[in-house]
C-alpha cells in the first residue's frame, strides 16, 4: 500500500518554497498564499540553529534572502527570529508551519547532516504528522540514517544514488525491473547537468514499480504540458497561479473550500 502522503488523485501541484507571488521564500506569507490558492502540497527545505530549532530556509546562511547575515547552524533561534525575508518576513520554525496548515502535506528537503538528528526526534511518534509529510535530501546518507530510525512510517523521496540507479536501468533491456529502491517517490530534476532524467522510459521503469514521479522545478506552461501529457504524478513549480491555471485548463484542478479566485 503507498503511504498516506501518496493518496492522492490525479497529478499533484507542488508550491516549490511556497512560491513566489510574495516574493518572500520560504515564509509564513508564501506559505498562505498557496493554501488560498488551493494548494494542499507544499515544498520547503529545513536547517537546524545553534540551539536546536528546526527552521524553514533554503540556503545554510541568512544572507542571499534576509536583512541578517551568518550560518543559521552558528545562530541561536533568537537571532534566527529577527532575520526578516525581503525585509519584512520572519523566518518560520517547522513546528510553527507544519501546526498552522494542518491540512497541508509537506515536502521537507533536510539539507544539512546536523538537522538530521532533531527532524527524527521530532517526527518520532507523531503519526499524524508522519502521515503528511514526505522527507527529501541531496545526501543519500542523511536519507539512510532517518529511513534506518523512522522505518516504513515516514515518506521519503528518492536519494541521488537512487536516481541514478533507476535512469540507468531504464536505459537497459529490462528498462529498470530489477532496481529495488527504499524510496516512496521520485522527486527529480528534468536533468542532472546534460543528463536528461525524466523521459518515457524513467517514467515506465517508476511506474513498474508503484512509484510516482514528481517532477522540480517546472516554471514555463508548455514544459507544464508537456510533462504532464508524458504522464508525470505531479509538478514543483515557484510559478503557483501558473500551475493553477495550467491544470484547471486540462480540468485536473481541484478546487477546494476558500480557494483564491
Amino acid at each position: 500500500m503507498p503511504h498516506p502522503f501518496l493518496d492522492a488523485d490525479g497529478p499533484v501541484a507542488i508550491a516549490h518554497r511556497g512560491g513566489d507571488h510574495v516574493g518572500a521564500e520560504n515564509s509564513m506569507a508564501a506559505f498562505a498564499d498557496a493554501v488560498a490558492l488551493g494548494y494542499r502540497y507544499l515544498e520547503t527545505d529545513v536547517h537546524v540553529s545553534s540551539d536546536g530549532v528546526l527552521v524553514l530556509h533554503h540556503d545554510p546562511t541568512l544572507d542571499r534572502v534576509t536583512d541578517t547575515v551568518g550560518a543559521i547552524a552558528g545562530l541561536s533561534w533568537d537571532v534566527v527570529s529577527g532575520a526578516r525575508i525581503s525585509s519584512r518576513e520572519p523566518v518560520p520554525r517547522f513546528d510553527e508551519a507544519v501546526a498552522s496548515f494542518p491540512d497541508v502535506r509537506w515536502i521537507v528537503d533536510v539539507k544539512d547532516d546536523l538537522a538530521v538528528e532533531p527532524m527524527i526526534a521530532r517526527l518520532r511518534g507523531d503519526d499524524e504528522l508522519l502521515a503528511r509529510i514526505c522527507v527529501g535530501s541531496f545526501s543519500d546518507s542523511r536519507l539512510d540514517r532517518i529511513r534506518n530510525a523512522l522505518g516504513e512510517r515516514v515518506c521519503t523521496s528518492a536519494g541521488p544514488a537512487e536516481v541514478r540507479r533507476l535512469r540507468i536501468g531504464s536505459l537497459t533491456r529490462r528498462g529498470g525491473s530489477r532496481v529495488r529502491l527504499r524510496a516512496d517517490v521520485l522527486q527529480v530534476p528534468l536533468r542532472f547537468g546534460a543528463i536528461p532524467i525524466v523521459d518515457r522510459r524513467f517514467l515506465a521503469a517508476a511506474h513498474w514499480a508503484a512509484m510516482p514521479v514528481q517532477v522540480w522545478t517546472v516554471n514555463e506552461p508548455g514544459e507544464m504540458h508537456r510533462l504532464l501529457d508524458l504522464g508525470v504524478d505531479g509538478l514543483v513549480s515557484d510559478r503557483t497561479r501558473l500551475l493553477r491555471d495550467v491544470l484547471a485548463e486540462r480540468g485536473c484542478w481541484e478546487a477546494t473550500p476558500g480557494d483564491d479566485e
